[in-house]
Formats: C-alpha cells, sequence, structure tokens
C-alpha cells in the first residue's frame, strides 16, 4: 500500500518501541451496541471511500471499536493500521506524529493477538519507519526492528501486499544509512526490488521501487523503462478508481525527468 518513506535521522537512540496502551484508550468508543462483525463492515465500507475527506478517520475509527467489542480479533487491528498509515501519508493537515505513535502501538497488540499472522510483522515495519520518519531519534533503534520484521514477513508471506515486505525492505535499504551506522544496500535494495517485481510484475509501486534501485545501481536506462512501465499501471490504476494512484504517478512522472538523457 505504502512506498515507506524511510528519510531518518540515525543521530541518537530513543527507543522505537513502548508499552502499549490499551485499545480502548485508542478507540473512539462510538460502537452505539453494534457488533464487531457490523464495525467491521461498516469500517470496510468507508475504507473504500477513503479519498473522500473524513473518511479514511472514520474507517480508523471503526476498525478500533470493533477491537475493542471482539478482542480477538486482529483483522480490525490491521484495518485500523492500514488507515492510519495512509492518513500519514495522504493528509497534509494530520498529526502525524501522534497517528505514527498509535499505529505502531497497534501494530504491537496485533503481534499479542495473533502472533502468527505475518501481517502483523509487515505493518508494524511500516508503522516504525513512519514513526522513525516523524520523530528521527527513534531511528537507529527503529532500522534494526524493521528489517527483522520484514525478513520475517518475507519467510512467511511474500507475495502479502503485492509482494510488499520485498517492496518495502527494498526502499529500506535504498534510504538507510550504510553500514556501519544502519543497513542501508543500493545492491542488496536492487536484489529485494527484483522479487517484488517477479512475484508482482503488474503492481506499479514494486515498478517504481525497482527503477528507484536501477537507478541507485546507476543503471539510469534500466530504470527508465522501469519508470516508464510504472507510469503506464499507474494510468491504468488512476482509471480504475484506485485512490493511491495520483501518487504512484508523480513519482513516475519524476523518475522519468530524473533518468532521461
Amino acid at each position: 500500500m505504502t512506498r515507506l518513506a524511510v528519510a531518518m535521522l540515525v543521530v541518537s537512540c530513543a527507543s522505537a518501541l513502548h508499552e502499549p496502551r490499551p485499545i480502548a484508550k485508542l478507540a473512539p468508543g462510538h460502537a452505539n451496541g453494534r457488533s464487531a462483525e457490523q464495525l467491521i463492515a461498516d469500517a470496510n465500507a468507508a475504507w473504500e471511500r477513503r479519498a473522500t475527506p473524513g473518511q479514511a478517520a472514520a474507517a480508523q475509527g471503526l476498525y478500533l471499536d470493533a477491537a475493542v467489542a471482539d478482542e480477538h480479533r486482529a483483522d480490525a487491528l490491521l484495518g485500523a493500521m492500514r488507515a492510519l498509515s495512509y492518513r500519514i501519508e495522504h493528509e497534509p493537515a494530520a498529526a502525524k506524529g501522534k497517528l505514527a505513535r498509535q499505529e505502531v502501538e497497534l501494530g504491537q497488540w496485533c503481534q499479542r493477538r495473533a502472533p502468527t499472522v505475518p501481517e502483523c510483522d509487515y505493518r508494524l515495519a511500516i508503522a516504525l519507519g513512519q514513526q522513525a520518519r516523524e520523530q528521527p531519534s527513534t531511528g537507529r533503534d527503529a532500522l534494526r526492528k524493521i528489517v527483522d520484521l520484514l525478513h520475517r514477513a518475507i519467510a512467511a508471506a511474500p507475495r502479502l501486499d503485492s509482494a510488499g515486505p520485498h517492496r518495502v525492505l527494498a526502499l529500506v535499504l535504498l534510504r538507510a544509512p550504510s553500514w556501519p551506522v544502519g543497513p542501508g544496500d543500493p545492491e542488496a535494495a536492487l536484489e529485494e526490488a527484483t522479487a517484488a517485481v517477479r512475484l508482482v510484475p503488474d503492481a506499479a509501486e514494486n515498478q517504481l521501487v525497482l527503477a528507484d534501485a536501477l537507478a541507485a545501481n546507476d543503471k539510469p536506462a534500466e530504470a527508465q523503462a522501469a519508470y516508464r512501465k510504472a507510469l503506464a499501471l499507474a494510468t491504468a490504476a488512476r482509471d480504475a478508481g484506485d485512490p493511491e494512484a495520483a501518487t504512484w504517478l508523480t513519482e513516475a512522472h519524476a523518475g522519468i525527468t530524473k533518468t532521461g538523457s
């Protein structure tokens, strides 16, 4: 879903994880007698309308109320995390730091509720990256955790979110500081991006990260071709009504310009 910006200053080391607050403290408490099943159905409907202002936040609240109504449902937590991640990336006025910290807390609860569900690891990795961007002092601690979580997700469910674990790991390796400060490694990033495209070639996000990795490895012609594939896929996604497509189109156009002769 997200291209996860891992632009973090690794200059100090605050803990990226703390004991999460009870989920009931994070939920709006607007269930109004609805069951968890009905709340999730309403949340899914709001999520489908997420491009409309206010609907991603509405979905977030409904998913959280569902997570309170049924303490065994990890899908409600995952839905809330998706909504939070979307809001951080697409709502300019959002309190991004606050939302990212909440997303991390929900990821910890997701792991506790469903320790064998790979998406909990994957979404927590994304949350930690977004938190590190908004609170750079957590970056050093977050990086190691992010890489470990993504490796676990790759081992368990490499096709999750259109090969998201490979894609996000490629972005981390591209944007993080290199050894000895961090895990940054353009060559390893290219391997991960190639794996994502091999698994799901028709995802615009995968072609974008492959293009970024090719450019970082001094392969401008190949990068240009991947950006153009991403542009075509993003255009088709936009025409199909995908609310993420506008971002992909912008990134593809920028990449084509950057790598053009």
